[in-house]
């Protein structure tokens, strides 16, 4: 029998396969080293460009930020200029009240009444005079709420007076301007 001694190829084979283990071992290395550095630098990238697309935003912000401050001034002028046109369309739309209020009021005093004074204090007109009864004063104040123009007369107080050795009525009424502003509003849309 021939005796073959293996040992040495065994050890060589052994080797073989330590120097594959070690080879495999340092390409699985370099391997992994690799795909954790593209993961790094994939995810770096990826960072970079997120912080890029936040910085492009805040600066988006900013501007719009400003555009809305533009846009609430504009919107402060706008309603300031709205108030003063609604001012303007009052004032235009009552200028010629006086006007009518002394034309209605010399169609409405009956002969006997003579007025001293006349006040307006907003919507409410106070009336004094003198009349030669109280029958004509209670003329007056029915003639005033006949009047499209007025409404509301109420007395306020009737009071003998003597004026130049006449036995007189001196009175106090109020009442009230109705503003034509509404049936204006209403005949304009009504012609529409």
């Amino acid at each position: 029998m021939i005796k073959i001694n293996l040992l040495p190829h065994r050890e060589e084979a052994c080797r073989a396969r330590r120097q594959q283990f070690y080879v495999l071992l340092g390409l699985v290395t370099v391997l992994v080293g690799l795909i954790w550095f593209l993961g790094f630098s994939i995810i770096n990238r990826q960072i970079d460009g997120q912080m890029n697309k936040n910085e492009f935003l805040k600066s988006e912000i900013a501007l719009l930020d400003k555009d809305i401050a533009e846009i609430k001034k504009l919107k402060s002028q706008t309603d300031s200029l709205l108030a003063r046109k609604r001012v303007i369309e009052a004032l235009q739309a009552n200028r010629t009240e006086m006007v009518h209020l002394f034309n209605e009021l010399a169609k409405r005093v009956p002969e006997g009444i003579y007025l001293r004074t006349l006040t307006q204090t907003g919507q409410q007109i106070a009336v004094t005079g003198v009349a030669q009864s109280n029958a004509r004063i209670t003329t007056l104040m029915n003639n005033l709420d006949e009047s499209p123009l007025l409404e509301n007369s109420t007395l306020i107080e009737t009071k003998a007076e003597v004026v130049g050795n006449r036995r007189l009525n001196a009175f106090s009424v109020n009442t009230f301007i109705t503003r034509q502003l509404a049936d204006a509003d209403s005949s304009k849309g009504g012609k529409k």
